[in-house]
């Protein structure tokens, strides 16, 4: 690898290179170099009492100094005597030095290292033992290639340097080499050693006899038998590899580039003219630069006199140009275009130049203002505090927090650590990563509501038009809560609570909550905790941590500014299980228990905060997958879904309404009649909630605004869907519908009122989701519905009990039994224990029938893509086993619910409300429940336990009475 750096030949005292720290002295009357510890030469000094002149081979001489001849030469001063060398002016054959990225111009130096190539190595320590210390320097096209020689002479550019190695270190394994460039040279062909075993023959001769060769003078072929050597001699120099060995290119055949004459005219005056002014434009944003070109000048030289000279010197000056760009200028032979060549090169340096200096004198402007307006504040500072007119920072900061404290009734155990951290505060430097921590610590602190609460709502008749007008039905959830304000109105004090509701998705468990604060007067936060994995959530972090913060309760009282707020903790059946970083359902043990929450500790504060008047109200889809230890410290309270007509109410009185507001569709624009709301809830939004029932009603308004707009601003010659929608509207326009006399006429014959009947609903909404309610309109032997709950509501169940094959009585073979559909554990323990009271019950009724010892029996619950668990599907299994071992189909209309024993006890079981919802949307007209179900029924609406037959069991005996009747 190469180490290179470029430096004019003739200055005065100069470095080489930085990083060898070699200092070179350039002497200006003799143009040559001498070190001040200069490496022998083959045991000779480079002495400055004889001096050399040759002129380029651009075509204009460097001019030496006045008193130089053309006759000088260096001499070499050897042991033994004088013997003087000078540089040939024709020497074809040369070792190849391969460098990287920037060319190396005539009457410049540049030091090389050779480190890797052994084969070059011994090259040139060989030609500086016979004498000549000479070589081609050529650049690399590829820059990226580090390698120290090449293997084709298409990787180098043809045009390089004719150099003088006028100094050597050799280290062994590193070669350090200065080089002079003489003029340019082109490569031919590479050429091997052999071929030039001649040729250092004569060259070892006129080294030794000291005679001056000229490019006219042939050399001579008498010279001493010493300084003769045999190709056989030369090849065994030591040191020497064999050409076999070698991998690169070393040695090559070149021919001295003739450059053309130079015209001096006024174009080639002006263009350097143009150049050295250019170049005093660069000196003037980099100073660096100028340091360079006196580094790099003549003393003697007048630049402007030397067009080449000058082309050489900027293309060794400038460093943001290409490596094409300056072998451009190395190769080019006509002096104007080498001019243009450096003109372009200037000045592309030049806008780099400019560049450079605008960017770093932004910057500079930048740190100046910043520095100025620093200590014009901090001087500012000093004055106020001197006139009394502003106190330092820490008094304001300690000021801000005395003035918030007395608004407080801050306790005193709370009030010691205050005073404590103040204290330590003001022996802390506002600068230091301490005092930033204190004095958030502080903040937390005194932002607490310490005793601040709001005054809270006493009047029930408005608290319960409050939760009225804010959600439909909900009953059991407005009666807790007028409960609890009654207990407050007789304590006389503000208390807090822990409720949680359940129930399935879109009932209004989280908005109600919003509806409770406004009827309690209280403020009103939330945040969830479902996927929470970390307790520091709840629990907050510790002040050690590095942005370290309190749990969601302390950012809750700084947010409320009270001590009773209402807290809605939403989806905590979804609570993240313990892991890494803790378990939070164990975290929120603390937050909601009655005994534990008045001294509610935070990691971040460290000191007890009091709970216990805050309303904590959680909701949850399941209450099954609430932890138990966390469900036992709340009351429960269900909250399940709406019937059909319920659904009906509150589109009327809540969805329409809220859509008409957020969509500026008034009556008069838009109609929708009880029909379509009726088929839209049955047929599309069958669930319990009704927030599809609410995206189904905002998707005819937007429908519906889509024809109006269209209306206002119609489109010319294109018919587009909202154009196809109005004529299908159209159809039940105001005066021409039947089905709603009572509406009012539209307002103007130009905006006609869009009503939505059965006939368009499906324009708006597209076709409908349920078109059956039933799976099977008559039941066949073996089939029976059930009832189940699930998290979106109840939902018909439809057990099919079949035989695999025709029973077999006389075959030896015990029957089997096969459950599908998906089932969990318990329930495939309800399918054994129903097949044991099936057996039992049969046995009393036909004790001759062995239909279930024989037969081979398969279970299915559809639909199969569904989980099914759970012991409420007992009796319906029974059912549908007797009747397929009885061949006789149940009664059509009539469903079933309950926990089957072996010994044939009905045991109650859940979602009553949700299981009678579902089997009123089918159609079932004979409900069985478990006699302990009871109360759970007639807690139920008058409207709902309407219109159906339900009979109460304690037995299975006593269902099986009315199985078949």
């Amino acid at each position: 690898m190469f180490r290179c750096m470029a430096v004019r030949a003739s200055s005065s005292v100069r470095y080489i290179s930085s990083r060898h720290s070699r200092l070179i002295h350039f002497c200006p009357t003799i143009g040559t170099a001498r070190s001040l510890k200069l490496q022998p030469i083959s045991g000779q000094y480079i002495h400055p009492r004889r001096m050399f002149s040759s002129s380029t081979s651009d075509g204009a001489p460097d001019d030496p100094a006045p008193h130089l001849n053309e006759d000088s030469a260096i001499e070499l001063i050897s042991k033994d005597g004088m013997s003087p060398v000078s540089i040939p002016d024709v020497m074809p054959i040369v070792p190849m030095l391969a460098i990287n990225r920037y060319p190396l111009f005539p009457g410049f130096i540049k030091k090389v290292d050779i480190v890797k190539d052994d084969g070059l190595k011994a090259l040139i320590r060989r030609q500086l033992s016979l004498k000549q210390p000479y070589a081609g320097v050529f650049v690399k096209r590829d820059d990226e290639n580090k390698d120290e020689t090449v293997s084709s002479l298409s990787e180098i550019y043809s045009t390089g340097a004719f150099v003088q190695i006028i100094e050597v270190r050799d280290q062994g394994s590193i070669l350090e080499l200065v080089l002079s460039a003489h003029r340019r040279i082109r490569v031919l062909d590479p050429v091997e050693d052999s071929q030039q075993n001649a040729v250092m023959g004569v060259n070892g001769r006129r080294a030794n006899k000291g005679k001056k060769l000229t490019s006219a003078t042939p050399p001579k072929t008498q010279a001493p038998e010493k300084a003769e050597k045999s190709p056989q001699e030369v090849d065994s120099v030591p040191g020497k590899p064999k050409a076999a060995d070698r991998k690169g290119i070393i040695l090559v055949r070149t021919e001295n580039v003739t450059a053309e004459p130079i015209q001096r005219n006024n174009e080639t005056k002006a263009s350097m003219m143009a150049i050295v002014q250019t170049i005093r434009d660069v000196v003037q944003f980099n100073s660096l630069f100028g340091q360079q070109i006196n580094l790099l000048l003549h003393p003697s030289q007048n630049v402007i006199d030397n067009p080449v000279y000058l082309c050489d010197l900027v293309a060794t000056l400038v460093q943001s140009a290409e490596t094409h760009e300056l072998q451009e200028m190395m190769e080019e032979t006509d002096v104007s275009k080498r001019l243009s060549i450096a003109l372009l090169l200037i000045q592309k340096e030049k806008t780099v130049a400019k560049l450079k200096h605008d960017i770093n004198k932004d910057v500079e402007k930048k740190v100046q203002d910043h520095h100025r307006k620093y200590l014009l504040n901090e001087q500012l500072k000093v004055i106020k505090k001197e006139l009394g007119i502003e106190k330092d920072e820490k008094t304001t900061i300690l000021d801000k927090m005395e003035e918030r404290m007395k608004k407080l009734k801050i306790p005193e155990y709370a009030m010691k650590v205050i005073k404590e951290e103040q204290q330590k505060l003001q022996f802390l430097d506002p600068h230091s990563s301490e005092f930033s921590v204190t004095r958030n610590y502080l903040d937390w602190l005194t932002n607490v509501p310490w005793g601040h609460m709001s005054v809270e709502n006493r009047n029930l008749s408005r608290a319960k038009q409050a939760l009225d007008d804010g959600h439909y039905g909900m009953k059991d959830v407005k009666e807790r809560i007028l409960e609890f304000i009654a207990v407050n109105i007789l304590r006389q004090s503000t208390a807090g609570k822990i409720l949680c509701f359940h129930g399935p998705p879109g009932v209004g468990k989280t908005s109600i909550a919003r509806s409770i604060a406004t009827a309690l007067n209280r403020q009103y936060f939330r945040f969830s905790v479902g996927g929470m994995t970390d307790v520091a959530e709840i629990k907050g972090h510790r002040r050690t941590y590095v942005g370290a913060m309190p749990g969601k309760m302390i950012q809750c009282l700084k947010k409320v500014q009270t001590e009773n707020p209402l807290v809605l903790i939403d989806e905590v059946d979804k609570i993240g299980g313990a892991g890494f970083h803790g378990d939070p359902a164990s975290a929120l043990l603390e937050l909601l228990d009655p005994e534990q929450n008045a001294n509610f500790n935070d990691h971040f504060l460290d000191v007890p905060v009091d709970l216990s008047k805050v309303l904590f109200i959680c909701t949850a889809n399941e209450r099954d997958k609430i932890p138990g230890p966390l469900r036992d410290r709340m009351e429960m309270i269900d909250v399940s879904g709406y019937l059909a007509e319920e659904k009906l109410e509150i589109a009327h009185h809540h969805l329409i309404p809220q859509t008409r507001r957020e969509t500026s569709i008034t009556d008069d624009q838009l109609q929708i009649t009880d029909a379509a709301l009726d088929t839209l809830i049955k047929q599309y939004c069958r669930e319990s909630g009704v927030r599809n029932l609410q995206k189904h009603v905002e998707r005819i308004f937007r429908k519906a605004a889509l024809v109006i707009a269209e209306r206002q601003n119609p489109v010319d010659g294109s018919t587009s869907k909202a154009e196809k929608a109005e004529q299908a509207a159209s159809a039940s326009l105001v005066e021409n519908s039947s089905e709603s006399p009572s509406l009012s006429p539209p307002t103007t014959p130009s905006q006609p009122t869009i009503i939505v009947s059965n006939d368009n609903l499906q324009d708006f909404v597209g076709k409908p989701k349920f078109t059956s309610d039933r799976l099977y309109e008559v039941t066949p032997p073996g089939v029976v519905m059930g009832l189940a709950w699930t998290s979106m509501g109840g939902s018909a169940l439809y057990i099919e009990t079949v035989l695999k094959r025709p029973v077999d009585y006389n075959s030896e073979k015990e029957g089997t039994i096969e459950a599908t559909g998906n089932l969990g554990d318990v329930m495939k323990e309800s399918v054994r224990a129903a097949l044991t009271v099936a057996k039992s019950t049969l046995a009393r009724v036909e004790p001759d029938k062995k239909f279930f010892d024989k037969s081979h029996i398969h279970i299915h619950v559809p639909e199969g893509a569904t989980p099914k668990d759970g012991p409420s599907a007992g009796v319906t299994l029974v059912s549908s086993l007797l009747s397929l071992a009885l061949n006789r189909p149940v009664f059509q209309e009539m469903a079933m619910t309950g926990e089957i024993s072996l010994t044939g006890k009905v045991l109650p079981v859940g979602g009553i409300k949700e299981k009678i919802i579902a089997a009123r949307r089918v159609g079932a007209r004979r409900i069985f429940l478990p006699v302990e179900n009871r109360r759970d029924f007639e807690d139920l609406p008058d409207f709902m336990k309407g219109d159906i037959d339900v009979r109460f069991v304690a037995h299975y005996d006593d269902l099986f009475q009315h199985l078949f009747n």
